[in-house]
């Protein structure tokens, strides 16, 4: 891997790409067969794991965690206090936020300093997808391979395999590994392309 920060190079012995425009903390780690594209800025003590692809123009915050083979595509912004587990797709301009009663200035007008506001945390759980343009309010955690659709602002947890979207986001089905929508049959749900049948976390309001 080949980083830059402040104009220097550091060598890694790692077997990554990194783009020269790139600029990426000496801190950060990049993971084997990683693609790290023009002008994206990766922070210190940033995980990116294996086999990831970040896009021209995306900012990872510090100690922002990605697990491996997750692609995050061009102009997203990935704030400080967000984990991706593995296989998790992020569009483009996607903004994941860290706090949730924002300001610049305390009540003295003051401006606000690192101690004077506390980080959000959010989780996006194995092989879910967030569509182009969607907004990620700090605190949620997306479940395993679900679906928010574009430009949908999330602000409550979405279950495993769940359909959402719209502002702000809600659910409008299920869908299966290969992001199908499934067809319900009782507490499972069945998908017509690739024969998967799957057992659904439903509850009374949801999905029926």
């Amino acid at each position: 891997m080949v980083s830059r920060a402040g104009g220097d190079k550091h060598v890694v012995a790692t077997k990554a790409f990194v783009h020269p425009t790139a600029e990426v903390s000496p801190l950060a780690h990049i993971g084997d067969g990683c693609n790290v594209w023009r002008q994206a800025h990766i922070r210190e003590n940033a995980r990116v794991g294996a086999g990831c692809v970040i896009g021209a123009g995306v900012y990872v915050g510090a100690g922002v965690q990605l697990g491996r083979n997750c692609k995050v595509q061009n102009n997203a912004l990935l704030y400080e206090g967000l984990r991706l587990e593995d296989g998790v797709f992020v569009g483009p301009q996607v903004c994941f936020t860290n706090d949730f009663l924002p300001r610049a200035v305390n009540p003295d007008l003051s401006l606000k300093a690192a101690s004077d506001w506390e980080i959000g945390v959010t989780l996006v759980r194995e092989g879910a997808s967030v569509g182009a343009g969607a907004v990620v309010v700090t605190g949620v955690t997306i479940g395993r391979w679900a679906l928010v659709g574009a430009g949908s602002v999330v602000t409550h947890d979405v279950p495993d395999h769940a359909l959402v979207y719209g502002q702000p986001a809600r659910q409008r089905g299920w869908v299966c590994h290969c992001a199908r929508r499934l067809e319900l049959r009782g507490s499972e749900g069945y998908c017509a392309t690739c024969s998967r049948t799957i057992t659904l976390p439903i509850t009374d309001t949801q999905g029926r």
